[in-house]
């Protein structure tokens, strides 16, 4: 039994014992305690911010690269509630983060003094699980609960409530590892023979994968599947590589705003398997029809909520999805005939050279184009493949000019593509500090839009501060151009006649991103011309430290 020592040392001995590298926080008087006691720890080191949203953004792009979780220090209810937009982030995105917060105390809770919030309450909305620590000597196993459910699937931010007053007092809890659990579970035989049966024979099929594949490690599985089969694979949920892009099967995703977009796909299939994702994720989600009357559904999850979440399936499985995968193409292949092997491998040669010829179109728009001013993000991007050395990390915020970066920056390599997802902006720059942190040796680069840039742009002053060096773009057309693009679906929905995008969607007057850049301890340049792209591309990869590039791209007029 350990000798008794403050709760606030104690759960420092705690972090220690989890292999806790980073802390990423704001400092607030309420946390000064444990906070001060750091001094003692030299092996965790804290990860100061200006902001909290930062420090979220970062702890997500840190545990998303490592798939461990992260550890998060913020301030009492106004820290939370500056985090919570990022946090819903992370939850949405299955972000495992252990967030602690600080609050005055427990002999403060009658008087609703400064700064006093419902903090569990606040944090409910967004994360896993959310609990406060009321006696010092239950400290280390709710803590202990805390990782465990962060990592545990389906992953997600966890909030522990720390009152200082209940830090303070003494205990002595031993300090033990965090018991993790082994989820690798596998379909029984009898299963997979039913999935295989309701599979089989599908002329139209279809899989609907997402995240899930990528924290299974099942990306060989689903792409030997997905041939075995003859299915494209549409992505929903899916902002990591759980397939590469190049497989012939891979046909993209799934609509992010507008079900009806995606039911145009889901729709036309005769068998769908779904696997590592819920059904279906979008803004407006269609609530009817999404899959053909009469097409068997099969769906694959650890996450037992969604399976059947929002449409039945014919058979849920509640499995890990690299065992379930393997053996379900085995027994697959086990029923299918000659017959069915033959199409299923034409369908794959037709997919393929589908996206043979899309792709040259593509290409061949981007070559036409590469000499307009502005200048298309196609044109840096291009540039950047040819130099980028070998194990590259990608983080992607640069939302409508995404398209153009990663047809040559090829989303290929699991673990070194990161997308945002959940919808808020401000993941981009955090994000790829958070994966540098992760992968120090790796050159890690991070895409976001002018608009987004700005929620967390005082990101750059901890990647000054700690000298990380990640490098970061700014896509930068003048305006939130997604916004602009996702009105004008409404009014062709809508019926309504295409008039003047509101102003209120232009950022004016102009942001000086390389003087803000520059502020804030990162040397940065603009990029304007095509001809300006080589030199910027060289002095950002040969930049050790931090560096930004501002890329004036294509705006709306």
């Amino acid at each position: 039994m350990p000798s008794r020592r403050p709760a606030r040392v104690a759960m420092l001995e705690q972090f220690r014992a989890d292999g806790v590298e980073f802390m990423f926080g704001n400092p607030g008087t309420v946390e000064q305690g444990f906070l001060d006691e750091l001094r003692g720890f030299p092996d965790i080191e804290y990860i100061l911010t200006l902001q909290e949203s930062v420090a979220v953004g970062i702890a997500d792009g840190y545990a998303r690269a490592t798939q461990q979780p992260a550890l998060i220090q913020l301030h009492t209810g106004v820290g939370l509630g500056n985090a919570v937009g990022l946090l819903y982030q992370a939850m949405r995105g299955h972000a495992p983060l252990v967030v602690v917060a600080g609050e005055a105390g427990l002999r403060y809770e009658g008087l609703e003094a400064q700064m006093a919030a419902d903090l569990v309450g606040m944090a409910r909305p967004v994360t896993k699980w959310a609990t406060r620590v009321v006696d010092p000597d239950s400290t280390l196993r709710t803590l202990r609960r805390a990782f465990k459910v962060a990592a545990t699937e389906p992953r997600g931010p966890v909030l522990v409530v720390l009152p200082a007053d209940v830090m303070d007092r003494t205990t002595d809890e031993p300090v033990v590892p965090t018991s993790y659990l082994d989820t690798s579970s596998a379909p029984s035989d009898s299963t997979l023979a039913q999935a295989a049966s309701l599979l089989v024979g599908a002329r139209k099929p279809l899989i609907i994968a997402g995240d899930g594949v990528h924290t299974a490690h099942a990306q060989e599985e689903l792409g030997t599947f997905a041939r075995l089969w003859g299915a494209e694979v549409w992505g929903a949920d899916w902002a990591e590589v759980n397939l590469p892009v190049d497989h012939p099967c891979y046909a993209g995703q799934l609509g992010h705003m507008f079900g009806e977009n995606s039911a145009r796909v889901t729709g036309q299939a005769d068998a769908v398997l779904i696997v590592g994702t819920y059904v279906l994720p979008e803004v407006y989600p269609a609530l009817s029809g999404v899959f053909a009357t009469g097409a068997k559904v099969v769906h694959i999850d650890l996450d037992t909520g969604a399976i059947a979440k929002n449409f039945p399936v014919d058979l849920g499985v509640v499995a890990h999805p690299k065992p379930a995968l393997a053996g379900l193409a085995r027994v697959l292949e086990g029923l299918m005939g000659p017959a069915d092997t033959e199409q299923a491998a034409a369908r794959v040669r037709e997919l393929a050279g589908r996206k043979e010829e899309q792709l040259a179109r593509e290409t061949e728009q981007d070559r036409l184009r590469s000499d307009a001013v502005p200048m298309p993000a196609s044109v840096f991007a291009r540039e950047l493949a040819c130099r980028l050395p070998e194990g590259a990390i990608l983080f992607d915020e640069a939302l409508t000019s995404s398209p153009d970066i990663f047809r040559y920056l090829r989303p290929n390599l699991p673990g070194h593509w990161f997308q945002t997802r959940g919808g808020s902006l401000g993941v981009g720059i955090p994000g790829a500090i958070g994966a540098k942190l992760a992968h120090p040796g790796r050159e890690v680069i991070g895409f976001t839009g002018d608009g987004g840039s700005m929620y967390t742009i005082q990101a750059l002053w901890t990647a000054a501060r700690h000298q990380i060096g990640a490098k970061f773009v700014i896509c930068n057309n003048g305006s939130y151009e997604l916004l602009k693009d996702n009105i004008a679906q409404y009014w062709n929905e809508q019926g309504i006649e295409a008039h003047a995008f509101p102003d209120l969607f232009d950022l004016k007057p102009e942001i000086g991103f390389v003087e803000l850049s520059q502020s804030l301890g990162v040397p940065a340049m603009r990029v304007e011309k095509a001809d300006q792209v080589p030199a910027a591309v060289e002095a950002m990869l040969a930049q050790p430290g931090p560096f930004l590039v501002d890329l004036v791209t294509a705006r709306a007029t």
